[in-house]
């Protein structure tokens, strides 16, 4: 760290230009940036009184043709607790892979957000160098449809029997959940299920979307409707036309903006800026938000009634730490995913690692126990994950639940056998949990929950009506 507090950055990166706007973004963070053009100045650098004291280093790698492990490799070989960051235009799961078996920290695609940027490298400081719950995962392919959603927790199964329900009619849906609970799969799964399943699916991220451009890139916009726009633009909604248009983090969208969708929403037209004639379109839209969207409302930082309108549908998806029953076949089925990726294998999990997995808080949900997975799997030399592969997670500790909360989230496969107090819960609560889980585990196939669970078939759906459970969940 440098004397005056701040934490020093080395930046390689030979363009000049983006030298400049990373160590921009980089110093809203409070890091000042030493610059390195290539690997041999940065390696020199090192020696230096300013390579004595950096904090992180990040590689931002221009060229397809120079592969950047052995630079990452032997920065880690001089100095093995500094932490090494690569920011690439290559979106590769291979070359994650290669990235972090050479040693490096994280692994950032652009366009980065300057929010990501800034996380990832206060995380890195944090960690030390040993981190594992870094983005690593977000270019593993994840359209999945609702029988392939894995989670057989009541209030997870019931949030998705509501979507899917939603996804047959034409109506807009509102998800709402914290970062990393899966909101961008359900939106797939819903897509997916939808008459319009055949037709494209769109996603803006307003978040990741500076301020003065989110019109431009929903609505488009007309040459010269303002300085720099040298060309037409053609918008999303227009791109989107016939199909789904998925805006993530909608919480974020400027009034100006809110303004003119809830134009497009009642009117179905949709007007670029600086255009003389609108457009019809057929766009449904999915919106998804990690804040509560009433609350947003009341502090006047969303539209009420632009709010009634994408909130036709609500589904609400609970936190990994509300089902931490679902973590084991989790835990597997992400697993099986990122072993289909270039570079890894299958590897199986020990019952240890699972209860270590299980104990832990998630406080980055899904998304987190799919990168803490993918960097151990990564990592890992034997045949099966094992507590050793996620040593920030066993240094972290568990949730430190008291005898009571242990008590009521006492579970089976996901099963909570008792109440908060301490007593069983009623047979047919538990029955209709074991059927639901069945149905998620099996993915649908009813003949085969049936034969799972003992019972024929007609029995099994005389039991879902009894219980009232929806079998679409």
């Amino acid at each position: 760290m440098t004397r005056n507090g701040q934490r020093l950055l080395m930046l390689i990166d030979e363009e000049a230009t983006q030298r400049r706007l990373v160590a921009s973004l980089a110093a809203r963070g409070g890091w000042r940036t030493v610059f390195a053009e290539d690997g041999e100045m940065a390696l020199a650098t090192l020696g230096t009184q300013d390579g004595m004291q950096l904090d992180a280093v990040l590689l931002d790698h221009w060229s397809e043709e120079v592969d950047p492990a052995p630079l990452i490799a032997e920065l880690r070989a001089n100095r093995p607790q500094l932490p090494v960051l690569l920011l690439t235009s290559n979106g590769s799961v291979a070359q994650a892979v290669a990235a972090m078996r050479a040693g490096a920290t994280d692994y950032l695609v652009k366009p980065i957000a300057p929010e990501r940027l800034l996380h990832a490298l206060d995380s890195a400081v944090r960690a030390n160098g040993t981190g594992e719950l870094r983005p690593l995962t977000e270019k593993i392919p994840a359209m999945l449809g609702f029988e392939e959603i894995v989670g057989s927790a009541p209030e997870f199964r019931a949030a998705l029997a509501i979507a899917a329900k939603a996804a047959r009619a034409r109506v807009s849906v509102l998800i709402e959940g914290e970062s990393g609970v899966g909101k961008a799969v359900v939106a797939e799964a819903v897509h997916a299920a939808s008459p319009r399943a055949k037709t494209p699916l769109l996603t803006v991220n307003c978040g990741a979307t500076p301020a003065n451009l989110i019109e431009s890139e929903l609505f488009g916009h007309e040459a010269g409707a303002f300085p720099g726009a040298f060309d037409r633009k053609t918008g999303k909604f227009v791109e989107a036309d016939g199909g789904t248009l998925f805006l993530d983090e909608v919480d974020a969208m400027p009034l100006d903006a809110q303004v003119k969708l809830l134009h497009l929403l009642t009117t179905g037209e949709v007007m670029p800026i600086g255009g003389r004639h609108a457009r019809e379109v057929d766009v449904r839209v999915i919106a998804a938000t990690n804040k509560r969207l009433s609350e947003e409302v009341a502090a006047g930082n969303f539209r009420e009634d632009l709010f009634y309108r994408l909130n036709a549908v609500q589904v609400t998806i609970p936190p990994l730490r509300e089902r931490s029953g679902d973590v084991p076949a989790l835990a597997r089925h992400l697993l099986a995913r990122i072993a289909g990726q270039p570079g890894l294998r299958a590897l199986g999990i020990t019952d240890e690692a699972l209860s270590l997995l299980i104990d832990y808080d998630w406080p980055g949900n899904v998304r987190q126990l799919q990168d803490a997975l993918f960097r151990a799997a990564v990592l890992c030399e034997g045949d099966a994950l094992t507590r050793a592969d996620f040593p920030q997670i066993a240094a972290a500790g568990g949730r430190r639940a008291s005898p009571s909360q242990g008590m009521a989230a006492a579970s089976a496969g996901g099963i909570t056998l008792f109440l908060a107090d301490g007593n069983l819960r009623p047979l047919e609560d538990i029955e209709a949990d074991v059927i639901r889980l069945a149905i998620g585990h099996y993915r649908g196939r009813m003949t085969e929950v049936a034969r799972r669970l003992g019972i024929g078939r007609s029995t099994l759906y005389r039991k879902l009506g009894e219980l009232g459970i929806d079998n679409a969940a």
